[in-house]
């Protein structure tokens, strides 16, 4: 998401949301009843896991624990699926616009031409053209003594400079038709470009462009709502699997009948150490050959087991996700 917004943490933050019902939001009168409950089910992250509440709709607790993880597993991969195929359509349509947009203001060899040349610019008859060559400044003298040289069939003193910047210039040439060939030869001999070019050709081009334009701002909006909608999925799901992992880490570590307490605790990084040796002292007597280790892990890694072993269970959730990257 925060790629396809380019960056913008603001606009992420904005869709970084995860559906759940936040009863503490203000409802004023400019906002419609039905208005305000579709906005209260979209609720920051944090607010999602202090209300934090198992779905038992969509992940039944009378299946087994390995159903349910089963359950995420598959959710989440064919969200990565469909991602990575979306993420690939998107960007081929934008890299296609940037490679247009690129050559409309690079250099001279490939640039736009729609705002340099002019229609009395160009000699266009039955044995007449008119070509457009791209002269490095270095050059300017070099061409203006030889190109009449090109071909016999160039139309003497017939150059003229339409363009220049910092690298070079525009110039045209008229001749007869049946010399371009002979001449574009002797001009690629000569170090000189010749621009293909003629206002339809220009035109379609531009069209081509608009049209990207307005197929990647579409594709822009879908792609983003799919992106805001499948957040929440993932992220509801990554909650879940938290929830389950305390479950089975406490029945595993202290035995039959279940008999713990499941929190969550909010702090920072600059107090997670000194939580942590709070907690360490509180629940020694549980497993007094815990290590009483001061190493920060104030971060998950999924597929990777806690760094440590500790005399209470505790899991590590970082709802500020755009520190991650």
């Amino acid at each position: 998401m925060r790629e396809v917004m380019e960056q913008s943490d603001d606009k992420v933050l904005e869709n970084a949301l995860a559906n759940g019902a936040d009863h503490s939001m203000n409802q004023t009168a400019a906002v419609s009843p039905l208005k305000a409950y579709l906005n209260s089910l979209r609720v920051d992250l944090m607010s999602y896991m202090t209300k934090f509440q198992w779905d038992k709709a969509k992940y039944p607790t009378a299946l087994p624990l390995s159903s349910l993880a089963d359950i995420i597993t598959k959710e989440v991969s064919q969200m990565e699926t469909e991602l990575k195929s979306r993420a690939a359509a998107y960007s081929s349509v934008k890299t296609s616009l940037q490679s247009m947009e690129y050559k409309l203001h690079g250099s001279l060899q490939t640039c736009s031409l729609k705002d340099i040349v002019r229609k009395e610019d160009l000699v266009t008859s039955e044995h007449l053209t008119t070509l457009l060559v791209v002269v490095t400044r270095g050059s300017y003298l070099q061409w203006e003594r030889t190109y009449e040289s090109f071909s016999q069939f160039v139309v003497p003193r017939s150059s003229r400079k339409l363009y220049e910047d910092g690298e070079g210039g525009v110039f045209s040439v008229t001749l007869f038709k049946r010399a371009v060939c002979e001449f574009k030869a002797k001009a690629q001999e000569s170090k000189f470009t010749v621009r293909e070019y003629s206002f339809d050709l220009e035109a379609k081009q531009e069209q081509e462009r608009q049209q990207r334009s307005i197929q990647k701002k579409e594709q822009y909006g879908i792609f983003v709502r799919w992106l805001k909608v499948n957040f929440s999925q993932v992220f509801i799901a990554w909650i879940h699997l938290k929830a389950l992992r305390v479950f089975a880490e406490s029945v595993l570590r202290y035995g039959l009948p279940v008999n713990y307490q499941a929190l969550l605790l909010h702090t920072d990084k600059k107090r997670s150490k000194k939580l942590r040796e709070d907690l360490a002292s509180l629940f020694k007597h549980l497993d007094p050959t815990a290590s009483n280790s001061k190493t920060d892990v104030s971060f998950d890694i999924p597929g990777l087991c806690q760094p440590e072993y500790l005399s209470y269970i505790c899991f590590y959730i970082n709802t500020n996700l755009l520190e991650l990257s």
